[in-house]
């Protein structure tokens, strides 16, 4: 049961109470508690609590009192939805523990529920109960049960009442409220009969009013009295509803606007006998519209009516002005009819969807010539029709689209900018600048490109091209291909190369598709068949490297001049873009071989390979420190050495050539171990001061007679901040040399002592030295990246030397490295055996 209907049956429940008339609720209770001699009665209606709405007998329970149903004996009636009855409710432990039983007010019960009338939902309980033990017999349930029905309909009788009174009080509030006066004329005897409310209007007293229709008469402007009574009359004769608005002229001068409504009446023969209606005053309503007009027909806002059969009821002074017709040419006319390009335009959709759905539009939409604007509407739907009001927006729509073109002319720019860097960053040169750059301009500013580029030999070479549609893209390449070989001297690209400006081909068919050969070329351009193109040089610092032409298809409007600029300046910005990876390849090659040239063939002695690796830096020019050498002292020992300069410009690799000839010159001249070879350069580099600093390894493979029988060779080694060597053992076990404590740079501290380390190796191991480029970078910490060079090198340890060189390389450094990388492997043959030809010939000075 709803609140509700537990709400208004209460009020039904106390109506019934108070009435004097009628059998009454309480006079129900009353016979219930007669015909089953029952000490108390009492009827409650039931939701999540209990209402009392009237008792009978012992006063056990209180009208209006509230308990929660859990805590009722009622709640097993509504539970059950069937009479429940205990003789002696203290003995069933259903109900022994709630509080009215073990307070022996409830001790014998006997219940019944009160349904509704649909019979479905248990709106109350009616209840027998005494504090003494009972024993219900079955005329008791039915007696009760048939008491039940009776209550119910009191109750409901009651809530009808209070109803009804209810609602005729809140009429009289309302016509209280509103100020309404009511009239009523009797036309047979000219009586004239107003209330209060109709005499405060008019400003009457009720013992000066004269009771006839000159009362109203005497009230009206002067210029009102003739359109009234015509009003009346008119009604009066047909004898229906009349409705008007009149000023009235009060004895204090007062004018007052009084809205009237009413009907004439007819007695049983047809004749109209009388006339009933209602008066309120509508001055200030008259006066709020009047207001309002002002406001409507001073603002500088478009503003129009329109009623619900399309036609214009209202338009202001700026709504003349912006539609471009008078307020005499609008009123009443339909605007469909008026403004024909409306129809079927956003402008139509939007009114019948705001008409439709009744819904406020707001959308903005472009009208054609004669009124060639674009408008902000904001349309709003009532029951007379549609109120429209309008900004002419053309102003601030051109604004905003050339603030689009603008941000989307900068994002265009942005993307060429970032697809040149990545070209460039990548050393895919050229050719993969400009196909960065044609996928950057489509569908921006075509739908297909084709880019070319001048060779070396100073022919024109298209080197792709791009079409926004991925199914199209190889018919693209495919004229890319031929096209070049079929254009007449005249075609647009021809002129652009030759001019150096930008070329508009308006018709792409006439300058050019209906003057191909039959063939591959011709299929090729019809299936893409272009409307309109531009073609534009890509030229830089007074040289023409190349072109590019944009293509647009037919049902796509030719390139504007903002665009055509725009255009141009992506090709300017690409042109320098071509013309500076040209000269970064040119220094990149210039620097690659200044470095190898400081680098020397390794030596190769008898039964030892040796092989060398040098990898310039991604960067171009990025002239490094990285160097490597390999040479044999007099007495026959090869000394293997590596270093890296600090820094990556000239004066590293100045500097690079510098300690590797004084490290050259001073192992071969001492003959000195490693650590006294480094000793020896780091004075000799603070006597000759060469100001720089330099991580270096060195390592010299030594030999007795008996060793060379065993097949063991020795390496003595030292480092100065130089990542560790690693060695290849012929069992497949890879072993870091490094110290606990590496020793300092060179150029630190030349006082220093250094020290050196020995590691004795078997026929078929391999020492491998190498740079920080190789193992490190911003990709790679430098204990991971040794980690992972030691992992390689066990992996492909058994690979020739050359090879295994190159593999280190590759797979450390897939997409080379932002450092140089120097790399000297050495592997020790079987001296038992001929040198194996995979090592190549032996190669050592004349007189070692």
């Amino acid at each position: 049961m709803s609140l509700q209907d537990r709400d208004r049956i209460a009020a039904g429940a106390r109506m019934a109470l108070a009435s004097t008339s009628g059998p009454g609720l309480q006079r129900l209770l009353d016979l219930a508690a007669a015909l089953l001699a029952a000490p108390s009665v009492g009827v409650a209606l039931a939701g999540e609590v209990q209402t009392i709405v009237g008792t009978s007998g012992r006063p056990v329970w209180r009208v209006g009192a509230q308990h929660r149903l859990s805590d009722t004996v009622g709640r097993t009636v509504v539970t059950a939805r069937a009479p429940r009855a205990y003789a002696d409710a203290r003995a069933d432990p259903r109900v022994a523990d709630l509080p009215t039983v073990r307070a022996g007010d409830v001790v014998a019960y006997l219940g019944v529920p009160l349904f509704e009338a649909t019979g479905e939902h248990v709106v109350g309980v009616l209840a027998v109960f005494g504090p003494e033990p009972r024993t219900w017999t079955d005329t008791d349930v039915a007696t009760l049960v048939q008491l039940a029905g009776p209550v119910v309909s009191e109750l409901e009788l009651a809530a009808m009442t209070a109803e009804l009174e209810h609602s005729r009080l809140r009429g009289d509030l309302a016509i209280e409220a509103a100020g309404i006066g009511i009239f009523d004329w009797d036309l047979a005897t000219g009586r004239l009969d107003w209330d209060d409310r109709m005499l405060r209007l008019l400003d009457y007293d009720r013992s000066a009013f004269p009771g006839t229709i000159r009362a109203l008469l005497d009230r009206l402007d002067p210029d009102e009295v003739d359109r009234v009574r015509t009003v009346i009359d008119a009604a009066v004769a047909a004898g229906g509803p009349f409705e008007l608005e009149y000023r009235a002229l009060l004895p204090s001068g007062e004018v007052r606007w009084m809205a009237s409504r009413g009907r004439a009446l007819r007695d049983g023969t047809g004749a109209v006998t009388r006339l009933l209606g209602a008066v309120q005053d509508v001055t200030r309503q008259r006066h709020g519209e009047a207001a309002v007009a002002r406001v409507l027909e001073s603002m500088p806002a478009a503003f129009f009516s329109l009623g619900r059969d399309w036609r214009f009821s209202y338009v202001n002074a700026e709504a003349e002005r912006l539609l471009g017709r008078t307020r005499e040419e609008l009123i009443g006319g339909d605007i469909w009819e008026l403004f024909p390009a409306a129809v079927d335009s956003d402008f139509e959709v939007h009114y019948r969807g705001a008409m439709d759905t009744g819904e406020l539009a707001v959308f903005e939409a472009y009208y054609p010539a004669p009124l060639d604007a674009w408008y902000e509407v904001r349309a709003w739907p009532s029951t007379d029709g549609l109120s429209v009001y309008f900004l002419n927006v053309t102003q601030r729509h051109r604004a905003d689209e050339t603030a689009r073109q603008e941000v989307e002319r900068l994002a265009l720019l942005a993307r060429v900018t970032d697809s040149l860097s990545d070209a460039l960053i990548s050393r895919r040169g050229g050719r993969g600048a400009l196909t960065q750059l044609m996928q950057a301009v489509v569908p921006g500013l075509g739908d297909w490109v084709i880019g070319s580029l001048v060779e070396d030999s100073g022919r024109l070479r298209d080197v792709g091209g791009w079409h926004r549609d991925p199914d199209l893209r190889p018919v693209v390449d495919r004229y890319a291909e031929l096209r070049l070989g079929a254009l007449r001297s005249t075609a647009p690209i021809v002129t652009a190369l030759a001019t150096g400006e930008l070329t508009v081909v308006p018709d792409v068919a006439a300058a050019v598709g209906n003057g191909l050969p039959a063939g591959a070329v011709a299929d090729a351009y019809w299936t893409l068949d272009p409307g309109t193109a531009v073609a534009v040089a890509l030229i830089a610092r007074g040289r023409v490297l190349g072109a590019m032409s944009v293509y647009r298809s037919r049902d796509r409007a030719p390139m504007n001049a903002a665009e055509q600029a725009l255009l141009k300046e992506v090709a300017d910005r690409v042109a320098l873009a071509l013309d500076s990876a040209a000269l970064h390849e040119q220094q990149r090659r210039m620097a690659e071989e200044l470095q190898r040239s400081l680098l020397t063939a390794p030596p190769e002695p008898d039964h030892s390979e040796i092989e060398v690796r040098y990898v310039p830096a991604v960067q171009a020019a990025q002239v490094g420190g990285d160097w490597y050498d390999a040479f044999l002292q007099p007495g026959g020992a090869t000394v293997l050495a590596i270093g890296d300069v600090v820094g990556h410009d000239t004066v590293a690799a100045a500097a690079m050539g510098q300690l590797r000839s004084l490290l050259r010159g001073i192992a071969y001249s001492s003959g000195g171990g490693p650590a006294a070879v480094l000793s020896d350069l780091d004075r000799a580099m603070a006597g000759l001061q060469v100001h720089t600093l330099a991580t270096a390894a060195v390592a010299r493979l030594e030999q007795t007679d008996e060793e060379r029988a065993q097949g063991l060779t020795r390496l003595r080694w030292s480092s100065a901040g130089h990542p560790p060597l690693l060695v290849l053992h012929p069992d497949g076990r890879v072993e870091e040399l490094a110290t606990e404590r590496a020793d300092l740079l060179l150029g630190v501290a030349p006082e220093r002592p250094r020290r050196e380390q020995v590691e004795v190796l078997q026929r078929g191991a391999t020492v491998v030295l190498y740079t920080d480029g190789l193992v490190e970078g911003p990709d790679l910490p430098l204990d991971d990246g040794v980690l992972r060079l030691r992992q390689l090198l066990g992996e492909l340890g058994n690979l020739p030397l050359g090879e295994l060189c190159d593999q280190l390389l590759q797979r450390m450094r897939p997409g080379g490295s932002e450092d140089d990388v120097a790399l000297v492997a050495v592997r020790l043959h079987r001296e038992d055996r001929p040198r194996p030809q995979s090592a190549g010939p032996e190669v050592v000075p004349p007189t070692p």
